[in-house]
């Protein structure tokens, strides 16, 4: 008999039904492989999860209908990573196995086996000497130890060799090791070290750009054990890695290991669930700090890798913020100056010794956001009341016109309906024009701009140049920038998020890093705050530890656990009556809802708080909720999306 998860999305089916193997498929039928089967007079897809000579159903079984194909995709470990996901994040085991194995390519499953190279030696240990734990860590990563840590990369640190250097150290000892990063962008640089490092064939790279060929290829070789270890984006943290003794995540704050789709699991934490399970190595490595990184230090779960101040001064640029005295009597303006002196003179020294300064602005387009020039309100569209911008206009001296960023109807005459003024003025600046006022107080400097909409550079040459970027769109600079300008700060630090000011440091973090050690840093913002506090003093753990137990104070994640349930009022009402949430829950709401895209109607959301401890028994009791509601065949859906993001 054959226990089978079927590809049925409903909450109320989700479990293993058992089903009789033919004689003629007794010999090829395995566990892990992909079958079809008829269920509810249909023709659905499963996957095998075990075979067993007692069936818990009672009743004469229905036959497999068809072994799509019998190579055993679906691995023990992975399918017990599965379950648990979907217990811990309220969600389904079929939702997850979407996200866990790519679709079927035959072409592939007919290639041969390749035997895997042998074990490559232990890394030098001098790339980890600057911190005082490094060298122990690759030890016990080469030894098979369960060691556990909470990486904070100094500044300029080549990371992506540091983390193939760990991938063989786990080679050495014949473990094999899955590491995560948030991008493609991310995913190039590490690729190309442990090109450099591991020996050919040891490693796969799961990217989700890949052609679905290539990618069900690569899949493949880590499930057969050809490449024991996996470099990858998000999706890849369910890669069938053999004989598992280490998981990375790099950049762990980054918004992008977040899944879209249900149940909407963090790339962190089901790393974090998978070493628990596999008894493995783990790091949580970044620049800079998140509150859940935190609260694994402080739980003892995870050993803090840092490096002395000493080692750190050398390493760091010198990051100035406006605010002090000397720079105040200077230029009186500089606390209120988009671009005040101290940035132009920075800037102007770093283009006259030779090296590309890095600038960076928080919105992309040339004037994204407009408002009355004389009551500064909001300008509108006179048609659908959308908000109006300018969009860079290609070749000099074109015109820009107003034009609205839903309907695109252009506003060449404006009339604003508060005071009847006729001008605009830009109430936010984008990286387009950002470009084009840095090219005329620098006449002699080539501009370069770096973002989603001009596109990403992903690197840029040596010599004087101004690079204008996005954040998380920085081009690495040949031997790095000689300073970083970064604008703008109160469109990233006064955004109404739980998470503004961890983010924030993240993303200046990130650029700063770029910079050479002793160049120059400056950020426009009040030296007081105290995200630009821990970014002057480049003491990301101190911000990150004063985050958590704020956030411990006030009831917020990760302190606590929340879920955000999304609907209609009937719906969710009709849910809440239903739900048995554990004692002591708090519910918070409701709060409107825009509609999502293909939705219609009035939309509301709550917010369920329980203390972390709960966490578990909130998933289930949502779930039996989620699977009471498709028996009965609820005409509308309730989105349940626990740990979430935003709460906003």
């Amino acid at each position: 008999m054959a226990r089978v998860v079927v590809d049925v999305p409903l909450a109320h089916l989700d479990r293993a039904f058992d089903y009789a193997v033919p004689d003629e498929m007794a010999g090829e039928v395995r566990a892990g492989c992909r079958v079809r089967v008829r269920f509810a007079g249909q023709l659905v897809d499963g996957f095998v999860l075990e075979l067993t000579d007692v069936s818990e159903s009672g009743r004469a079984l229905a036959p497999l209908a068809k072994l799509v194909s019998p190579e055993p995709v679906l691995t023990p470990e992975v399918a017990a990573l599965a379950r648990a996901v979907a217990e811990r994040w309220g969600g389904t085991l079929p939702d997850v196995l979407r996200l866990a194995v790519p679709p079927r390519r035959a072409a592939a499953e007919k290639r041969p086996p390749a035997d895997p190279p042998a074990p490559p030696a232990p890394p030098d240990p001098a790339g980890f000497a600057r911190y005082p734990t490094g060298p122990a860590l690759l030890a016990a990563v080469a030894e098979g130890r369960p060691a556990r840590a909470v990486w904070t990369a100094l500044p300029g640190e080549d990371w992506p060799a540091r983390l193939a250097e760990l991938c063989q150290a786990a080679l050495s000892g014949g473990r094999g090791a899955l590491v995560v990063v948030p991008d493609g962008r991310d995913l190039d640089r590490l690729e190309a070290a442990a090109t450099a490092r591991l020996p050919a064939g040891s490693f796969v790279v799961l990217r989700a750009d890949a052609a679905p060929d290539a990618r069900y290829r690569r899949f493949l070789d880590a499930a057969r054990g050809s490449a024991k270890v996996v470099l990858g984006t998000r999706a890849s943290v369910f890669a069938p890695v053999a004989d598992l003794g280490l998981v990375v995540v790099w950049d762990d704050g980054d918004d992008l290991h977040a899944e879209p789709r249900a149940p909407y699991a963090h790339a962190r934490d089901v790393l974090v669930h998978r070493a628990h399970l596999a008894s493995c190595a783990a790091v949580v490595a970044a620049t800079a700090r998140t509150a859940e990184a935190t609260l694994l230090v402080e739980s003892g779960w995870a050993h803090e890798l840092v490096a002395d101040r000493a080692t750190l001064r050398a390493a760091g640029p010198r990051v100035q913020a406006l605010g002090e005295d000397s720079e105040l009597a200077r230029d009186p303006a500089a606390r209120t100056a988009r671009l005040p002196s101290l940035a132009h003179r920075v800037a102007r020294a770093a283009l006259a010794e030779g090296a590309p300064v890095l600038v960076q602005v928080p919105r992309a387009g040339y004037a994204p956001g407009l408002s009355c020039d004389r009551c500064r309100a909001p300008a509108r569209c006179a048609v659908c009341s959308g908000p109006l911008g300018i969009a860079p206009t290609p070749g000099p001296g074109g015109s820009r016109v107003p034009a609205c960023r839903w309907c695109a109807r252009p506003a060449a005459i404006f009339d604003c309906p508060h005071c009847h003024g006729s001008k605009l003025r830009a109430s936010v600046v984008g990286a387009a024009r950002t470009a084009e006022e840095l090219g005329r107080a620098f006449p002699g400097a080539p501009v370069r701009v770096s973002g989603r909409s001009s596109g990403v550079v992903p690197s840029v040459p040596s010599g004087p140049a101004l690079v204008v970027a996005t954040p998380g769109a920085e081009p690495v600079a040949e031997g790095g920038y000689g300073a970083a300008l970064l604008l703008d700060s109160w469109a990233l630090l006064g955004r109404a998020d739980l998470r503004a000011g961890e983010e924030t440091l993240r993303r200046w973090m990130n650029a700063a890093t770029l910079v050479r050690p002793h160049g120059s840093v400056v950020v426009a913002a009040d030296a007081a705050h105290p995200v630009v506090q821990a970014l002057v003093r480049w003491d990301p753990a101190w911000l990150a530890a004063r985050e958590l137990a704020d956030r411990r104070a006030l009831g917020f994640p990760p302190a606590t656990r929340m879920a955000a349930l999304s609907g209609s009022p009937a719906a969710l009402a009709e849910f809440l009556d239903a739900a048995r949430l554990p004692d002591g829950a708090d519910l918070l709401g409701p709060v409107p809802e825009p509609p999502r895209p293909g939705q219609e109607g009035e939309r509301a959301r709550y917010l369920v708080r329980v203390p972390r401890g709960e966490g578990t028994a909130l998933a289930t009791a949502l779930a039996a909720v989620q699977g009471v509601r498709s028996a009965r065949k609820a005409r509308e859906h309730v989105r349940v999306q626990l740990d979430p993001l935003e709460l906003v």
